[in-house]
């Protein structure tokens, strides 16, 4: 088999993710959320491709204490706080630990609100399909709290979708997610940046544009 190339951009690699998708396009019982920031961009090709509403999810893992990588739980949009007990008691993580984390993570989650939102309501997603999107997975430990904050709002199903990801990563999605979906799992993984020639950083600047073009065409399609 050949060996998988690099993405040009995230654009690019949304367009690519969006013809693994195609069994989605065009139905009303879909949408498409991404994670900002990077998963933006390539979120907005996978939605302008399907012809499904685009919007941003918001979520903030809580990372342990001394372990960041590892999520003890999540904020995210519309009030929704999941916790992994399981890790917190491992770690023995104080409830005023666990607090004083929600906190400091959810003024950084209603900056982002007010920066990206500017008053429009979050989709709906109750009963939905919804394709959570990314740029890629490394070890997916944001993605998994995304994933767990957003069944607490109570979507028919969650796919996990990414230009990129490690290997078992990707397993790991499969079993939490009602389906994964992956242009390029290549082997060694090492780094997502890795699967980009231009990995540049996303701008709060840029998800507000491309989330301004998602609205302007919703708009256009709600008046025809």
């Amino acid at each position: 088999m050949r060996e998988p190339e690099p993405f040009r951009n995230r654009s690019e690699a949304g367009l690519t993710l969006a013809d693994e998708l195609w069994k989605y396009a065009g139905r009303p019982d879909v949408v498409v959320l991404a994670l900002p920031r990077g998963g933006v961009p390539v979120g907005f090709e996978v939605a302008r491709a399907l012809k499904t509403p685009f919007d941003v999810f918001l979520v903030r893992k809580l990372g342990a204490p001394g372990f960041e990588e590892l999520a003890m739980g999540a904020i995210a949009s519309g009030g929704v706080t999941v916790l992994n007990p399981e890790v917190i008691r491992a770690l023995e993580v104080s409830r005023e630990t666990v607090e004083e984390a929600s906190a400091r993570e959810r003024h950084e989650l209603q900056r982002r609100e007010e920066v990206y939102r500017r008053g429009r309501p979050p989709v709906d997603v109750r009963g939905k399909t919804v394709i959570l999107v990314d740029d890629g997975l490394a070890t997916g430990s944001t993605m998994r709290a995304a994933v767990a904050a957003l069944r607490k709002l109570n979507p028919a199903r969650v796919v996990v979708a990414v230009p990129t990801a490690a290997p078992a990563t990707a397993e790991e999605m499969r079993a939490i997610a009602d389906d994964c979906v992956c242009a390029i799992c290549p082997h060694p993984f090492r780094a997502v940046g890795l699967w980009y020639e231009d990995f540049s950083q996303t701008t709060d600047e840029e998800v507000c544009d491309l989330l301004d073009r998602a609205d302007g065409k919703r708009a256009v399609a709600a008046r025809s």
